[in-house]
């Protein structure tokens, strides 16, 4: 595997609120993962814009105490990837995979690309493993399969915690007693509904076979949309 080529640079011309304004340097791709220098403290960063001039960066942590002249940026070469591990069930995360439960560092076995790869329909398994969720409406109406992904939007007063929990504890093959595991991802909760989740996977016993992922509304927008 080739080693990602790193490019640095000091051209800085702004920081507004979590997005970082650099001078272009040629090479330079969207979604490229970027290290920002302050001298002591290294924070992280995505492309999220290139032009002719203005390469714009979307900081993990917002860029106080970013000056410009001041600060090294260096462009990595690479896009975001997550380590992954058998080891990740039972654990909760935030938006870019780093452990918020206390726990200790997931030691990967591979690497993979958070976008993933694009998938030839022509090859792709039917769906053959339906997915009871104990809830009438969904399973007899929009039934579920092993492996699909279900979205959950609702408006502000709505029961959709106590909705996504249930569906957590409660969903199994049809028909059969496996065990499975459920990736459960909360983006744009607020603190309260993070620690809701967070106890309640705990409390019904639904974490060991669950690999949550939990970003607040406070994280950087490229967390939430990674």
């Amino acid at each position: 595997m080739a080693i990602p080529l790193v490019k640095q640079t000091r051209n800085v011309m702004a920081a507004r609120g979590a997005l970082l304004f650099v001078k272009s340097v040629p090479g330079i791709r969207y979604g490229e993962i970027v290290e920002i220098d302050l001298g002591g403290e290294v924070r992280h960063g995505q492309v999220i814009d290139v032009s002719r001039d203005v390469t714009i960066v979307q900081v993990f942590g917002g860029t106080s105490s970013i000056a410009p002249g001041k600060t090294v940026v260096r462009f990595r070469g690479e896009t975001l990837t997550l380590p992954v591990s058998l080891d990740m069930l039972g654990r909760i995360f935030d938006g870019l995979g780093r452990p918020i439960d206390g726990g200790p560092e997931i030691v990967p076995e591979d690497y993979l690309d958070i976008h993933g790869a694009p998938l030839n329909p022509a090859v792709r398994v039917p769906p053959a493993e339906p997915i009871e969720t104990g809830i009438s409406a969904i399973d007899g109406l929009l039934t579920l399969v092993r492996g699909q992904k279900l979205p959950i939007f609702s408006g502000s007063g709505l029961p959709h915690n106590r909705i996504a929990i249930q569906i957590v504890r409660q969903a199994r093959v049809r028909g059969r007693e496996e065990r499975f595991a459920v990736v459960f991802g909360a983006i744009g909760v607020t603190h309260e509904e993070a620690r809701y989740f967070i106890n309640e996977l705990r409390r019904m016993g639904a974490l060991e076979r669950t690999i949550a992922f939990i970003t607040p509304a406070s994280a950087p927008t490229v967390e939430k949309l990674a």
